[in-house]
């Protein structure tokens, strides 16, 4: 979370890096994983300070950010293991709440994290290119979402004025979004295999 006024910058560095990610992500790998271990240490961070202390958000938000960079670029095979886990989980939460119009279980969720992770160390090229693709398409997703439409992707707090990220739910009861998100993938996907990711 973070005060109203930093919305629009944190925003474009949302679709700055989910399109980096999903047209270039397998050549940029290591920027990749900087750009979304700063987006995950700056969430995990700046929601532990309360919502009236700015300064303490912000502060948290760069500390907690550089900290998950950091984290993610020198745990190389920890960070392909987690693109896996997070693609895994992304389909796992996209695919239930199609079906159940519910939060899936966390059984659910964990299996195709694991699942995702084995899969990722097992054939690292082609899941870092399909995971950064839609990884990256649903980042550029969010953040285009969220643009465009203000508050009605993203939600205030009510106490203080605070803008608070919610990646999974970008647009509430739309079923085009993920119609979206896995054309967005494909064709990042396909500009990763033809062009940027091609060998050399």
């Amino acid at each position: 979370m973070l005060p109203d006024s930093y919305e629009p910058a944190a925003l474009l560095a949302l679709v700055a890096g989910g399109a980096l990610a999903c047209f270039a992500g397998y050549r940029l790998f290591r920027v990749v994983l900087a750009i979304y271990g700063f987006i995950l240490g700056a969430m995990m961070a700046s929601s532990v300070m309360g919502t009236t202390n700015t300064v303490g958000m912000v502060v948290a938000a760069i500390v907690g950010g550089v900290l998950g960079a950091v984290i993610l670029v020198f745990a190389y095979f920890v960070g392909i293991a987690l693109v896996g886990a997070g693609l895994g989980a992304l389909v796992a939460h996209l695919a239930w709440t199609q079906l159940a119009m519910a939060e899936p279980p966390a059984l659910l969720v964990i299996v195709c994290s694991i699942v995702g992770a084995v899969g990722a160390l097992m054939l690292q090229r082609y899941v870092l290119i399909v995971g950064t693709a839609f990884g990256g398409a649903w980042t550029l997703l969010v953040g285009v979402l969220a643009l465009a439409r203000g508050r009605a992707v993203t939600r205030a707090g009510s106490i203080a004025h605070v803008w608070i990220l919610y990646p999974f739910g970008p647009a509430p009861g739309e079923r085009w979004v993920p119609v979206a998100w896995i054309v967005l993938g494909l064709v990042g996907m396909l500009v990763q295999m033809g062009f940027t990711a091609r060998r050399r």
